[in-house]
């Protein structure tokens, strides 16, 4: 296929609720995400936008994007348009820090720090793309890379010899075929997060077998 061949759903965009693919369904998706790889339930949740993000959340309903991403709405979901209430009804406290002083790599950006009730955070960096695509691109410290068009198992362990290898062993014996694996690094270089994308549907025992190694400390999973 050649590298400009334009689909028709880019064309068209994303089915979604709201005026922008890039500042509504991208915004739901990259909250949506960031809910899946918290293994915890939210009560406070901090917005900080970017970039065009910061100029036009409001009037292109990013604001009640990211609130409904969070409640584990879809782009498409009408309930986006209740997310306030919702979130409200549902004890999650919410709240948007605009910064338009601060340069980053993509205009459409958003950090979300997620905290539980028993004091549990994880901050998760996203970039909106265009057509209703994104990009995770950090998580708490670490530079990450990965788009959620593929069942994503995300090990955070530390960086130790061996790891890797255990986790494709894993997947190998359930004949899981892997799409994409990448590793990421602290820059102390004592913890990582490998990033496996999936052809298929990742089994729970797999899942509960990589978190059973002795160097793993956290696994999450983004399910289509």
């Amino acid at each position: 296929m050649p590298k400009n061949y334009i689909g028709i759903f880019d064309v068209m965009g994303p089915a979604m609720i709201g005026p922008s693919s890039s500042h509504t369904s991208g915004a739901a998706s990259i909250a949506w995400m960031a809910r899946q790889v918290f293994s915890a339930r939210p009560v406070k949740v901090n917005y900080t936008l970017y970039g065009s993000f910061a100029e036009t959340y409001k009037g292109h309903g990013t604001d009640r994007a990211l609130i409904g991403g969070m409640l584990g709405y879809r782009s498409n979901d009408a309930r986006i348009r209740n997310a306030y209430e919702d979130a409200k009804n549902e004890g999650l406290t919410v709240d948007f820090i605009i910064d338009k002083k601060t340069e980053v790599s993509h205009p459409n950006t958003v950090d979300i720090l997620m905290e539980s009730e028993d004091g549990k955070s994880l901050l998760i960096r996203g970039e909106s793309v265009g057509g209703g695509r994104v990009r995770i691109v950090r998580m708490n410290n670490i530079d990450v890379d990965f788009t959620g068009e593929f069942c994503t198992m995300i090990v955070s362990h530390l960086n130790k010899s061996g790891t890797i290898a255990y986790i494709t062993t894993c997947l190998a014996e359930q004949k899981v075929n892997i799409a994409n694996l990448r590793s990421f690094r602290e820059d102390d270089g004592k913890t990582a997060i490998t990033v496996v994308e999936t052809e298929g549907f990742i089994p729970d025992d797999v899942v509960e077998k990589v978190t059973q190694y002795e160097t793993v400390k956290d696994v999450d999973m983004i399910e289509l």
